[in-house]
């Protein structure tokens, strides 16, 4: 990001990029708990107000994002059970949309895996061989580019997280450890506008749908 303060930190609307991540959670009907997976020395959190509701729960983060997330399903089973559902959101992604979300929860329903929201890839695909020259030209069809929230059961993904870590595994999100484990993914259609932060220009475009959306609701 060619910034010295984290990225979930940096402004976006006037609020830390956080705040949006997490009140899109917040304000979702039901939500029982959310646990943020912080980094044991952070000393920004203190800066977003969202992590004052009475249903936020702190964790210490890990090395790797699987185990934050791991850490995270840790402190939820202080107050849940194995079959609870849970959605695992990355703080980078400030523009998860209400309907975006609702769908994802709809979408899984009573499954026996869970789901995760994607959009299907529109562009022409390209697989590079030595030196990137062109190798092939993939078929895109049954491509799909994964994002946030991911939908499981807390027990299943937890045994899953764990059991891929220990077999040396790379897991790039929730999904990859559920497949590993045998579990069924629902793919559920999302939007550009839950797009995640990565790079500089990304704070822009999530500032400009961020607007968007506000626009729409008024």
């Amino acid at each position: 990001m060619g910034s010295d303060l984290p990225k979930q930190y940096l402004p976006l609307a006037g609020e830390p990029l956080l705040s949006h991540s997490l009140r899109a959670l917040l304000d979702c009907p039901g939500m029982q708990r959310v646990v943020v997976a912080l980094h044991p020395d952070d000393g920004y959190a203190d800066s977003v107000a969202a992590l004052s509701d009475e249903r936020v729960v702190r964790a210490a983060g890990g090395a790797e994002r699987a185990d934050s997330v791991l850490a995270g399903l840790e402190a939820l089973q202080q107050i849940a059970y194995d079959d609870d559902w849970v959605l695992v959101h990355d703080a980078a992604r400030p523009g998860l949309a209400r309907a975006d979300l609702a769908r994802l929860i709809a979408g899984v329903g009573d499954q026996p895996g869970g789901g995760i929201l994607a959009l299907p890839v529109v562009d022409t695909l390209k697989r590079a061989g030595a030196n990137d020259l062109v190798e092939a030209t993939v078929d895109r069809a049954r491509y799909w580019r994964a994002q946030t929230p991911q939908m499981f059961r807390l027990g299943a993904l937890r045994e899953a997280l764990r059991g891929a870590l220990a077999a040396g595994v790379t897991v790039t999100d929730e999904a990859s450890a559920m497949e590993w484990a045998g579990h069924p993914v629902q793919l559920v259609e999302g939007s550009p506008g839950n797009l995640k932060v990565t790079v500089a220009a990304d704070l822009a475009l999530a500032g400009f749908y961020l607007a968007s959306s506000t626009q729409e609701k008024q």
